[in-house]
């Protein structure tokens, strides 16, 4: 009797995008990759690429950690993901809280997840205080990280005061943007460069190529990105890169925007990101689909080396959808994190957050050192971080503190977000990047553009 084609690995429940109805389904492993399996009645046999490396993805559950609680403000009723947000079933904090501050857009991007345009108003200011309130109090006081997101949030216009009200309620802050006000207007980005330690600009970059921006943003924004990144340079404020990643359109140069990123003074990380089949974006052949082991291979490729796959961790607090790397300078470049420290030692000591503090760790580690039972890290963990991130660290200013990471730190995440293709219950469950509403709940950010956005 034949065999089956591919090996299975686990079930799970996931949707049928003809019907978004859930459906019943089955992880397998095919040729080194991962796929999802699943059967609609109505619309079907359905296939979908959940990894293209399966060693990634059976290793994964090793830097797995269990859930931190939050606040929910929903009822269970009828099932993920028709119940946020947050319910019960949710089995992970919000590590990042977003806010729309306006569906308003100065542009029309084809692969924008929130098809924004034109159309739409501005969250008022005190709008906005009361959802940031629900989102610490939610959080048990202890709100993270917010991005200020849109539409464009720099037409707001008192993007400034909500910029300066949500750093008096969140530890770190991020503003969402394509950077055509920044590039147009130095005068803004004075403006920021007065938010210094704890705010950073998350800047739309897809790449170089004239034929990358026409495809992913409908016009050639190259010397608007270089401007607009000369501007905050100007002002020393911190930049975070964010690129969509798209098959055949940019994934060839990965590797020149990293070697970018390191080389400005001002750019702190990069973030990835995989086209989600969301929003705005048409029919794609879901066969050219990018993952996030897909894009981890193609910096190894195209960094010579710099950059290993063996480099980049899953984030634990998911798994399933984030992996990292955090490099230190070293020398007269920057060498990971992650080859000096054996991450998963070191879980115990490690938050379920995205946001890396230098300090906090270090006091973390300093108080399980002396322990080893309680955490493997133990003293030689503590010792080899304290060549990366100095003793002396601890005794600098503020700003000294600032400056050191801004010079010394740089961050390389991945993050593949869920549509309704390659769901999959039990990583919709740990998703850690959360919508704050303007009706007071928080709704996983897959969730949200899959189901809610329009309503």
């Amino acid at each position: 009797m034949p065999n089956r084609d591919y090996q299975f690995i686990e079930s799970t429940v996931s949707l049928c995008p003809g019907c978004m109805k859930r459906v019943d389904a089955k992880i397998v492993l095919r040729g080194g990759s991962i796929y999802l399996l699943k059967h609609c009645p109505e619309h079907g046999e359905q296939e979908e690429l959940l990894e293209e490396d399966a060693v990634y993805y059976l290793n994964r559950m090793a830097y797995d950690k269990p859930g931190t609680i939050s606040k929910t403000q929903a009822e269970r009723k009828d099932g993920c993901p028709f119940d946020c947000g947050l319910c019960p079933e949710h089995d992970q904090h919000t590590c990042i809280g977003l806010i729309e501050v306006t569906p308003k857009c100065d542009m029309q991007c084809p692969v924008c997840y929130a098809g924004s345009g034109s159309g739409g108003d501005y969250l008022p200011l005190e709008k906005i205080g009361e959802m940031l309130e629900f989102f610490r109090d939610s959080e048990y006081g202890s709100a993270e990280i917010l991005q200020i997101s849109g539409g464009e949030p720099t037409t707001h216009p008192r993007i400034l005061d909500i910029i300066a009200l949500a750093r008096k309620k969140v530890k770190y802050v991020f503003l969402n943007t394509n950077g055509l006000r920044l590039a147009e207007d130095e005068s803004f980005a004075a403006e920021l460069g007065r938010f210094q330690g704890g705010f950073e600009i998350y800047l739309q970059f897809d790449g170089f190529e004239k034929e990358t921006h026409e495809r992913l943003r409908g016009r050639d924004l190259s010397e608007i990105k270089r401007k607009a990144l000369a501007n905050l340079a100007k002002y020393k404020v911190p930049v975070t890169l964010v690129v969509t990643v798209a098959k055949g359109v940019n994934d060839g140069e990965l590797g020149r925007v990293v070697e970018f990123g390191i080389n400005a003074g001002n750019i702190r990380g990069i973030n990835f990101q995989p086209v989600a089949l969301w929003g705005r974006l048409g029919n794609v052949d879901r066969k050219e689909r990018v993952t996030v082991t897909g894009i981890i291979a193609r910096l190894e490729q195209q960094t010579k080396g710099m950059l290993k796959k063996s480099d980049f961790v899953p984030l634990p607090c998911d798994v399933d959808r984030v992996a990292l790397t955090y490099l230190y300078r070293s020398g007269g470049g920057f060498t990971p994190l992650t080859r000096d420290l054996d991450i998963k030692a070191c879980l115990p000591a490690i938050n379920n957050t995205f946001n890396f503090d230098p300090e906090d760790f270090m006091k973390d580690l300093a108080k399980k050192a002396p322990g080893a039972a309680a955490c493997c890290c133990g003293a030689d963990l503590l010792k080899n971080f304290k060549k990366i991130i100095p003793g002396e660290y601890l005794l600098k200013s503020e700003q000294k503190k600032v400056e050191y990471v801004n010079e010394n730190t740089f961050r390389i995440s991945v993050t593949s977000f869920i549509d309704a293709h390659n769901f999959d219950m039990k990583s919709m469950k740990k998703e850690c990047v959360h919508m704050i509403t303007p009706d007071l709940k928080k709704i996983p950010f897959s969730a949200y553009n899959m189901l809610y956005r329009n309503k």
